[in-house]
């Protein structure tokens, strides 16, 4: 089999399934005759082949993926008028918190955000997908300690959590999180770049601006650990 034949096998296998394929999975389509750094040579020759069109492909931290490119969002959102969910800021700073400081304690995110955690918030993020309890501390009473998910960064398209966005407060790292949307049902249409997400940060994100954050923000889709409060 050629490299061109090779490509035609990726491309395929990737288009049609309806979640990310890890490098294991796609060595089976060749009988592991080809390697993973092969592999990973092909797929980024196909990403260069796609590199002006509508879908691209990605890494994130499940495996490989196409996906629609977030300056498209605007007009496939017009197929899908539902709104997507909206969490509270509440939410959206406990998720920043366990997301920045994982693996964190129930007891770090109420320290950190000086408020009680209500119980609804850690459940509604474990719910979704995103956060989950990894272990406990060695101490009095073992708290459960969480820490997000790997389903969390394929919502968020990234591959690891080293490509968070560096910010400096709860704030602005909430407010980052809250920018990003979530491809729920369609995994056509994955989560807005993180390029796109920083850029209305930066935007929003200042003294009075953090201040007029609205009560209700938007988040993403479905990696695994880490702590939340309210």
């Amino acid at each position: 089999m050629n490299t061109a034949q090779a490509k035609r096998v990726l491309e395929t296998a990737l288009l049609c399934s309806t979640q990310p394929v890890t490098l294991r999975d796609l060595r089976v389509l060749f009988d592991d005759a080809l390697g993973a750094d092969t592999l990973k040579v092909l797929l980024e020759e196909l990403q260069l082949d796609w590199a002006e069109r509508g879908l691209e492909l990605v890494s994130v931290a499940t495996g490989w993926r196409f996906q629609s490119r977030p300056e498209l969002r605007l007009y496939l959102d017009k197929l899908n008028p539902e709104k997507p969910p909206k969490y509270t800021r509440a939410v959206m700073e406990t998720l920043a918190i366990i997301a920045y400081r994982q693996p964190v304690t129930r007891g770090d995110m109420e320290d950190i955000r000086g408020v009680t955690i209500n119980t609804q918030i850690l459940k509604q993020l474990e719910d979704r997908g995103w956060v989950e309890v990894i272990g406990h501390r060695e101490s009095v009473g073992r708290p459960g300690l969480y820490a997000t998910t790997r389903q969390f960064l394929d919502d968020l398209g990234l591959a690891s959590l080293d490509q968070l966005p560096l910010l400096p407060s709860v704030d602005t790292q909430a407010a980052a999180l809250s920018s990003l949307n979530t491809p729920d049902e369609d995994p056509a249409q994955p989560s807005l770049s993180l390029e796109e997400a920083l850029e209305e940060v930066t935007e929003v994100v200042s003294v009075e601006a953090i201040e007029e954050v609205t009560e209700e923000s938007e988040l993403p889709n479905e990696q695994k650990e880490g702590p939340a409060h309210e």
